[in-house]
């Protein structure tokens, strides 16, 4: 019988909360086939989907490819623990002209054949069905995985296919991804919520001044993350008031400073009225002029929440090349102008000095602005395909 057979990683550094994490990995795999028919059981640091429709099997995978927490999986067939039937599965495989190794996990230390003893001995019969194959230990065609677990059955797999990794998406609390649209906040989201972290979104605009377009754009780029995180929430806000009046009032060197300042205070106030413990940004060191030590310690100033930056190290190609893998790279590179190009200063301050910002940012009735964009918050639910 063909089963697929789901593999852990980083769990098993837990302790006495291992439980816990597994519980929500499990649900997480219902989650995603939501919709499949199949069995679901755990075993010994696996878990196994049986009695699923082999026409679907590729779906399937696709699906829990996507599912934090799981490293790898192998489609394998299962058979009960019986050295008879080990050697027999193996007699069958069809692997002339390749290169192959055998690689046994005897988890179950009741089984009487060690592992070294078994990798040779099913090489060997492996070898004499398939007169044209060939032992290689260091770059093999094909791997044959036996895992003989602790439940009295053994699974023979040929194939390892790599998942998200991570940690259970809902282990590690919510948080709130200031999402602009641009190719660095949704790869942010993806690094977060890899490790566990709920992710909900906030978007700000700029209506008239950015289109219904650039909207939509967030919308599309929130829905591919849900290929990840299942469903994604957007608190979508108008900043075009906070704009007029800084650009009408202040120097518009600090537009992009004090802007983003007021974001800052936008998002922090959303969060903590949904109960989110942390905000979170694309930013990469030195990327953007709002991106220095400098700006980035002006921003920090008007928040006591932490402020995640995953991305703070990586340079351009690094994150383009996530944003490719994860599939929000097309969108994000859809030329929809988001708030942050309104009103945007030829010379932006990069080394913005406090007591500079401060003196600016006191030519406008802060609250006054806060409410009026609180007030404007419309919220929208995505969900993935």
């Amino acid at each position: 019988m063909n089963v697929i057979l789901l593999r852990y990683g980083e769990i098993f550094l837990k302790g006495h909360n291992r439980r816990f994490f597994e519980q929500v990995l499990q649900q997480n795999i219902l989650l995603s086939l939501k919709g499949y028919n199949f069995d679901l059981q755990k075993i010994s640091g696996r878990f196994e989907i049986s009695n699923y429709d082999e026409t679907q099997e590729k779906s399937i995978i696709s699906k829990l490819k996507k599912v934090f927490g799981l490293h790898t999986l192998s489609v394998a067939e299962k058979m009960e623990t019986d050295y008879e039937t080990i050697k027999s599965a193996c007699a069958k495989l069809d692997l002339n002209g390749k290169k192959f190794r055998v690689t046994t996990n005897r988890a179950s230390k009741i089984f009487p054949v060690r592992s070294m003893e078994l990798n040779a001995e099913l090489g060997g019969i492996i070898l004499e069905n398939n007169k044209d194959a060939k032992v290689n230990l260091h770059n093999p065609d094909v791997e044959i995985r036996v895992d003989i677990r602790e439940n009295g059955y053994t699974y023979i797999s040929t194939d390892v296919i790599e998942c998200a990794g991570g940690m259970p998406l809902g282990t590690a609390g919510k948080g709130l991804l200031l999402l602009s649209g641009g190719i660095d906040s949704p790869v942010a989201g993806y690094f977060l919520a890899r490790r566990g972290l709920v992710i909900e979104a906030i978007h700000f605009h700029s209506y008239p001044y950015t289109s219904e377009l650039a909207k939509q754009k967030v919308i599309n780029l929130a829905k591919k993350l849900c290929d990840y995180l299942g469903t994604v929430k957007i608190h979508v806000v108008s900043v075009t008031h906070i704009q007029e009046e800084i650009h009408k009032k202040c120097d518009g060197d600090f537009m992009i400073t004090l802007l983003r300042r007021m974001m800052m205070r936008i998002s922090q106030k959303i969060a903590e009225k949904n109960e989110l413990g942390t905000l979170i940004t694309g930013e990469s060191l030195g990327q953007v002029a709002s991106q220095t030590l400098q700006s980035i310690k002006a921003t920090n100033a008007v928040v006591s929440l932490p402020v995640f930056r995953p991305l703070i190290g990586f340079d351009k190609q690094d994150i383009m090349n996530i944003a490719k893998k994860i599939g929000t790279y097309e969108i994000s590179i859809q030329p929809y102008e988001d708030c942050c190009t309104v009103f945007l200063p030829k010379n932006p301050v990069t080394k913005p000095r406090i007591e500079k910002v401060l003196k600016e940012e006191s030519k406008l009735n802060i609250e006054e602005l806060l409410a009026k964009s609180l007030e404007s918050e419309e919220i929208i639910e995505v969900s993935g395909n």
